[in-house]
């Protein structure tokens, strides 16, 4: 019975892991460094289990989802709008909003200066779309930090280039710019190819049509007017010393999500073939930027495309001294831009460091003594999970989480609401009003996280019973039986003249 048991509760943790993973993941999406608010949320011990049949868990249930309508109410009616302000004024809150996501990484020293690229990196996009996948983040070794810059377009890692690639030109101004998906280079026959030939001077055509289709290819390249090719595949050095003689830019080997950036920002199109690429019919083909430049940064060189016209696109360079801290410092501006994207779609924000948690908390508690049945006691258990957030924080910071509770519950106890935008001070391990302090997270996180974390334990609550089978678990027992036949083998279980038992 204690193993029947036990296996179920095995069970009934899978699938609750597994759907906490779901609504992770789902949380990532909005805000990347607010996935612990899911497991944090939806992880509270209740007091109040539906056991032996003294609690239904549809009573629970019932009242944590009345008790997440009226907390996301409250965050609806506390949220603040960033609507109606000038450019400048949102490009100030909004570089305040990156810093403080950047404020605990490990790059917080230079919190102003990156936010700020952040910021210009965002206000770069498409203001309707704003994707992720436009803003293109290059890591370089070597420098500090503050080498990092911005670039308004596409930058990629100059790729393997053959001999001649120092005589073509580095740099242009208003460009043609042709993207090829095909090989520009002699490529050797195969080993068991074979061909029969009864004199010197078939040889000799067979070898000319070789170097003819290459020529051909390279120079209806030439006609179509384009000043950089690029090519997904490789660009021999028979090409490269070709192009560089007629004064044309050329890189092969070109990562794919480079050439699709390049792709949508210049208004190229990919070519998987030159036959018929010609002055006339290449407009359509060809696309354009304002500059074309490769730089030198560190010990590699890059390809800039700046001022691209059809779709706008950002490159970060990140600069650092080692490739582990490169990493963590992308990782910090990959959150930096997920909140500023939000905060561009969604411009309602709430104060954060654990003060919205605590305001609505305290609402629910009111708002539960109005409920004269059991569902008071489940509704003031649900508001007593939400203060886990800033409880977290100070375990964090290293404070006494009951000391800063305590008076976080008596800023927000005051009925003139002058204390409803107090939290978690991390700096002096007191409370402050966060909303002053510009610490604040867009509106939507808090209600998908809320939403998510009481979706979450619902299912958790709802897991009645566990269908098992049991010969699945003892794989042993699944088995057929080896050897039953009355052959003379050596069988296991024979009549025959097999091993004796």
């Amino acid at each position: 019975m204690r193993a029947m048991v036990g296996m179920d509760s095995y069970f009934k943790g899978l699938r609750g892991a597994h759907f906490h993973v779901h609504a992770s993941s789902h949380q990532s999406e909005r805000r990347p460094d607010s996935v612990h608010a899911i497991f944090s949320n939806s992880c509270r011990p209740t007091p109040f289990t539906p056991s032996a049949g003294r609690i239904p868990s549809q009573s629970i249930i019932k009242a944590y989802r009345m008790a997440c309508e009226l907390a996301l109410a409250k965050i609806k009616e506390l949220s603040i709008s960033l609507e109606g302000r000038s450019d400048a004024e949102k490009k100030d809150l909004l570089r305040k909003c990156a810093s403080t996501t950047l404020n605990s990484k490990l790059v917080s020293g230079e919190k102003e200066f990156f936010s700020q690229i952040v910021v210009d990196a965002v206000s770069i996009l498409d203001p309707v779309l704003l994707e992720l996948k436009m803003i293109g983040i290059k890591k370089v070794q070597g420098g500090g930090l503050r080498d990092s810059f911005l670039v308004d377009g596409v930058a990629f890692k100059k790729t393997f280039s053959y001999a001649g690639f120092e005589q073509q030109p580095k740099s242009f101004t208003n460009p043609k710019i042709l993207l090829l998906n095909i090989e520009l280079e002699l490529k050797s026959e195969r080993e068991n190819a074979e061909i029969r030939l009864d004199s010197p001077e078939q040889y000799q055509s067979i070898v000319d049509a070789e170097w003819n289709i290459i020529y051909e290819k390279l120079d209806l390249c030439v006609q179509s007017g384009a000043q950089i090719v690029l090519s997904r595949l490789a660009i021999g050095d028979l090409a490269t010393q070709y192009f560089a003689d007629r004064g044309v830019f050329c890189a092969g080997r070109v990562e794919a999500p480079d050439m699709e950036r390049v792709q949508k920002a210049t208004g190229a199109r990919v070519q998987t073939t030159v036959n018929g690429l010609n002055s006339q019919n290449a407009k359509g083909v060809l696309g354009t930027c304002a500059t074309f430049e490769e730089k030198q940064v560190g010990a590699e060189r890059y390809n800039l495309f700046m001022g691209c016209p059809e779709a706008r696109t950002a490159t970060i360079v990140l600069r650092g001294g080692s490739e582990q801290f490169i990493d963590e410092a992308d990782r910090s501006l990959h959150d930096a831009i997920m909140i500023v994207r939000r905060a561009l779609k969604h411009a309602e924000i709430v104060p954060g460091g654990g003060a919205i948690e605590m305001e609505v908390s305290r609402h629910l508690r009111e708002a539960a003594l109005t409920h004269t049945s059991k569902s008071q006691l489940f509704i003031k258990a649900f508001a007593k999970a939400l203060e886990v957030i800033p409880r977290q924080l100070c375990n964090n910071a290293g404070f006494d989480a009951t000391d800063v509770l305590n008076k976080l519950r008596q800023k927000h106890a005051a009925n003139d609401g002058s204390g409803r935008n107090f939290g978690v001070d991390v700096n002096t391990g007191g409370v402050v009003d966060t909303y002053d302090a510009f610490v604040w997270e867009p509106s939507l996180v808090k209600l998908n996280a809320i939403a998510s974390a009481t979706e979450a334990a619902c299912l958790i609550l709802s897991v009645d019973e566990t269908v098992r089978n049991p010969k699945s678990e003892n794989p042993q027992d699944s088995m057929p039986a080896m050897g039953g036949g009355r052959g003379r083998g050596r069988g296991m279980g024979g009549r025959g003249r097999g091993m004796r038992r």
